[in-house]
């Protein structure tokens, strides 16, 4: 695949056009406040699963509206006092996964919660148990345009108000170090640490890799590829509705988030790239409003970017910070 983006030279330099709604910080505040009126409800089950290196919780907590939501806790198991978190978050159509999977951060004498994303967990891996109750607008299938018609009602409202109650849970827990916490994911699981790195101001570092809900009005022109083209079909038949979708959109940007972002982060970006576009992910990069900052490139791959190098680069990054 030929590269198909701006040349490196001007991805470093590139800047998003996506406008920042006024209210934007107002909005997740309102959200927020309304997601912790529900008790956190976090509950810890111990997983008969057979491993004797590591040791499997099955946690549910109270998310958006109160609705639970599922995740995984592993910890080393000989773990006796509180450990570095790594709250991690899952890419597009993934859930948590069975209880034996994913244990590279437990093994890394780690504290380890991966979120399942609501509503999703049926397309690749090992499945998710975590609804998304909430009703919505038409939609084109798949998860990009359910309740666009409002930010009010927009999905990721509901995955992001998510995701900071993730964080809260797996602090709760005695054996994590609510201090030392980091968040991390690739793809969608990107995208979320992003916006987690913008409204949860305390984290020692963030970890995006190949970001996924970056610099909308980008990535839906230039990449006709799925999931962003779902927004792109929705507007062929919903003709005249773009100016709305873009203002819903422009409350979940990662771009803005960036602008917030209170921690250390180590991006990564692959240039031939056509679900998350090089462009796209360097707008959020060159947002992120922490000094110390840094991006892993890779010159010659798709969407699965760096995959075991970048597993690599992180845990050598993180060292330095939990």
């Amino acid at each position: 695949m030929p590269l198909f983006d701006l040349p490196l030279d001007e991805l470093r330099e590139y800047r998003s056009g996506s406008t920042e709604p006024e209210d934007f910080d107002a909005f997740w505040e309102k959200t927020l406040r309304e997601a912790r009126g529900h008790e956190l409800d976090a509950r810890f089950e111990p997983v008969d699963t057979g491993l004797a290196t590591v040791d499997v919780y099955d946690v549910t907590f109270s998310g958006f509206g109160g609705h639970p939501v599922k995740g995984w806790l592993r910890l080393p198991a000989d773990a006796s006092e509180p450990l570095p978190l790594v709250v991690e978050f899952v890419g597009y159509g993934g859930g948590r996964g069975l209880p034996h999977e994913n244990l590279l951060w437990a093994s890394t004498g780690r504290a380890h919660f991966t979120m399942d994303t609501r509503g999703q967990g049926s397309a690749w891996g090992g499945g998710g148990g975590t609804a998304d109750p909430v009703g919505a607008a038409p939609a084109y299938p798949g998860f990009m345009t359910r309740g666009i018609d409002a930010p009010e009602n927009y999905y990721y409202r509901r995955v992001f108000a998510d995701a900071v109650r993730a964080v809260e849970a797996a602090r709760s827990h005695p054996l994590a170090d609510a201090a030392r916490t980091v968040a991390t994911g690739a793809s969608q699981g990107g995208g979320i640490t992003l916006a987690v790195g913008g409204l949860v101001p305390d984290l020692v570092a963030v970890a995006p890799d190949v970001p996924f809900l970056c610099d909308f009005p980008r990535a839906t022109t230039l990449t006709d590829r799925h999931p962003y083209r779902e927004i792109g079909l929705f507007l062929k038949t919903h003709r005249g509705r773009a100016a709305d979708v873009r203002r819903t959109l422009s409350y979940f940007d990662g771009v803005h988030f960036a602008a917030r972002g209170r921690a250390p982060a180590l991006f990564s970006v692959a240039l031939e790239d056509e679900t998350c576009p090089p462009s796209t992910v360097f707008a959020a990069f060159n947002a992120w409003a922490h000094e110390d900052k840094a991006i892993e490139v890779y010159d010659f791959n798709d969407h699965e970017g760096g995959g075991p190098f970048q597993e690599a680069a992180r845990m050598r990054w993180l060292r330095s910070y939990a």
